[in-house]
């Protein structure tokens, strides 16, 4: 008999999983060359105990994935972190299931926060879009130091240092409650002058467009990297347009 997944809220009890989850964000991330943030068995346990987790299980109690919430400038900003599906359950649906979960379980916490994500993968920016999420800039972020401090044990920490923390290769996307449940705005009288915000790009309506976008960003900081020599990193980029 074929054995279910159940994704639900982590529990106290689930912290056994807290090793076996733990060694596979660290692999997943060497296998990627991309980093995350290292975190310890104990700091996942906590996560478990506080009630801010989320975990995925078979019926006969096989790990299967996991994800957890943290907060940031007291509470005004979250990110759902560290994502993590076992190797033999990818691609099968779970990874969507689980961003759900734990994105209703971060507005079931922190209600009016701010919630963001720092992502290379474009299936992971492709369900953040279908939750709400829209990219922006780094600047848009939180600046809490502890937050930035975990990208230190990322390989690509250095190009966020030369960027001045303003650009890296993970794209970064944000919802704001705020802007989901505006009113409509009251038509201003014909005397004062009228500001237009100029609308955020859907990703959804422009996935082709963004993942072009994607690996010409990735492509053009990796050789602008490793390429020192004068004009050198003219020419990548021309070639790489060409390419196209």
């Amino acid at each position: 008999m074929e054995s279910t997944i159940l994704v639900r809220e982590a529990v106290p009890d689930d912290k056994k999983y807290a090793d076996a989850i733990t060694e596979e964000m660290a692999e997943s991330a060497k296998a990627r060359g991309t980093g995350i943030a290292k975190r310890s068995p104990d700091y996942i346990q906590s996560k478990m105990d506080e009630g801010k987790a989320v975990i995925a299980l078979t019926s006969d109690g096989t790990w299967v994935g996991f994800c957890y919430v943290e907060a940031w400038e007291h509470g005004k900003y979250v990110a759902n972190s560290g994502l993590i599906v076992a190797p033999a359950f990818r691609k099968t649906g779970v990874a969507t299931e689980i961003k759900k979960k734990i994105f209703a379980l971060s507005r079931k916490r922190y209600p009016d926060a701010k919630i963001f994500g720092l992502t290379t993968g474009l299936a992971v920016m492709k369900i953040n879009s279908d939750l709400g999420y829209e990219p922006v800039t780094y600047s848009e972020l939180t600046t809490d130091e502890e937050f930035w401090k975990g990208c230190r044990s990322c390989v690509n920490f250095e190009i966020l240092v030369s960027k001045q923390r303003k650009n890296c290769m993970c794209t970064a996307m944000l919802y704001d409650p705020k802007e989901k449940t505006a009113p409509a705005a009251v038509p201003a009288l014909a005397t004062l002058p009228q500001v237009r915000r100029k609308p955020r790009r859907k990703f959804a309506e422009n996935y082709s467009l963004f993942e072009r976008w994607l690996r010409f960003k990735q492509f053009v900081m990796l050789q602008g990297w490793r390429k020192k020599e004068e004009g050198s990193e003219r020419k990548s980029i021309l070639s790489f347009l060409f390419f196209w």
